[in-house]
């Protein structure tokens, strides 16, 4: 059973950032599943794909922000910037032998809640009238 389903809460209602968005929930599903099962190969491999996804992703989000003359962009960079140095740390301690995988199960549920439901709804509007989607 899937540890986080996507629900209609999540949506912003711009196509190419929900998708990137169910990814993650497809991570935070994998990463669960790998703890679940022991799997350790599992978990390293969601570590280096929740980095290498969550850097793509925020410079998507952040160009869409720049381009739709969004007032919030520093701070909203700042955000990104201070998740990614926190998943960059867990990484550090995975390759040093340390489980932190509930660790970082915990992280990304409430990064994702707290991330799309707060800072993202500020440029949904701003965005939107720059992507077509409505």
């Amino acid at each position: 059973m899937a540890c986080m389903e996507w629900t209609q809460e999540l949506e912003t209602g711009i196509q190419a950032i929900d998708s990137q968005h169910r990814q993650i929930v497809n991570y935070i599903n994998e990463l669960d599943d790998a703890i679940q099962t022991g799997n350790t190969d599992g978990i390293k491999h969601v570590i280096e794909g929740v980095l290498n996804y969550t850097v793509t992703h925020f410079e998507f989000e952040e160009e869409l922000m720049q381009k739709a003359g969004f007032s919030a962009l520093k701070a909203h960079q700042q955000t990104h910037e201070f998740f990614m140095r926190k998943v960059a740390v867990l990484r550090g301690r995975s390759n040093a032998g340390e489980d932190v995988s509930s660790l970082l199960l915990s992280m990304l549920k409430g990064w994702l809640v707290n991330h799309i439901k707060g800072e993202d709804r500020d440029y949904i509007e701003s965005v939107k009238k720059i992507t077509g989607d409505s």
